[in-house]
């Protein structure tokens, strides 16, 4: 599921954004180039700019995600378009419709863009193979697969942060790396970005076969995998895609690998704390590390409409500074 060909256009340019696997490095700094030039308009007074006047942008989400779906629906809105979001539990689909019907009645209505958010993985992709030519697929979350945007907007907060070098840079994924759609985009963005070096940190039980192949390094202390590290990003426990027997108790695996001052101290002086979202407070992190001075939590969320505002408006060629 790769999908490199699949989501860029003959001329290079973006058609969807399915995956930070198979795309460029060129092409990611150019997102997070365009985001640049958006992070400034939630400062204006008229936070809008018209790059998509005029288009439609449709939520299509299948799971739930408020976070998600509303920085979407903002970033659409700042660009101008129509946004349009589907109740996917009270929609055709429940009735018996299947999806491909589904995107056909929608492309019917004139429809410019879907954000496509499901439990299966593979599913953005799948739409993205059946949609008409001038229509482009988001990927705004699939199964265990990807969710590039959160990626970006990581890798955006990570250089607002530390800079543009990202060679220098230690940096230490820890938690569910294995139901994590979340951390394999991290993963292939870092290194396509030249991370200077990519740590995981979880229990075996949490961590994916042959993850190595990724280009990481696996730790299973917290204090070892931390160690040095300019970014901590935690990840939170995905117990609605867990097995039975992956963990003994959330109490147990605060212990061990519940981020907290003491065992941030190994890390370097600097170091920029991160988190997708939600967070399990007392479970990944002790609330005095997610609300303290060198956690970025909250400027991520706001820097997520930046992000999913350059790719909406590069996937329509419409990748220009608002300025």
């Amino acid at each position: 599921m790769k999908g490199g060909e699949l989501q860029i256009r003959e001329d290079g340019r973006l058609r969807h954004f399915l995956s930070t696997e198979g795309l460029s490095r060129n092409l990611l700094t150019e997102i997070l180039d365009t985001a640049e030039s958006f992070a400034g308009v939630a400062e204006q007074s008229v936070k809008k700019v018209p790059l998509l006047r005029g288009k439609t942008i449709v939520n299509l989400f299948f799971e739930a995600s408020t976070r998600t779906r509303t920085t979407f629906e903002l970033a659409a809105k700042r660009l101008s378009a129509d946004v349009l979001n589907i109740n996917v539990n009270a929609s055709a689909t429940v009735k018996g419709e299947t999806l491909l019907d589904t995107l056909r009645n929608l492309e019917a209505m004139h429809v410019d863009m879907f954000v496509v958010r499901h439990a299966d993985s593979g599913t953005a992709h799948f739409i993205a193979r059946h949609v008409q030519p001038h229509i482009s697929v988001i990927n705004a979350g699939d199964g265990r697969h990807a969710h590039p945007t959160q990626a970006m907007l990581d890798l955006f907060t990570i250089r607002r942060e530390k800079g543009a070098d990202f060679g220098r840079l230690r940096v230490a994924i820890v938690g569910d790396i294995a139901h994590s759609r979340v951390a394999r985009s991290q993963i292939h963005a870092l290194n396509l970005l030249n991370t200077g070096e990519v740590r995981i940190v979880a229990p075996r039980t949490l961590i994916p076969a042959r993850v190595e192949s990724l280009g990481v390094q696996v730790y299973h202390t917290l204090r070892e995998g931390l160690r040095d590290v300019d970014v901590v990003i935690m990840l939170r426990l995905q117990r609605e895609r867990m097995e039975g027997g992956l963990l003994p108790s959330e109490h147990e695996y605060y212990r061990l690998y519940g981020l907290t001052e003491e065992k941030l101290s190994v890390a370097r002086p600097d170091v920029t704390v991160m988190h997708p979202g939600p967070i399990n407070r007392g479970v990944e992190m002790d609330s005095q590390v997610a609300d303290g001075p060198r956690s970025v939590i909250l400027q991520q969320v706001s820097y997520g409409i930046a992000i999913r505002m350059a790719v909406m408006s590069m996937a329509m060629q419409q990748g220009m500074s608002p300025g």
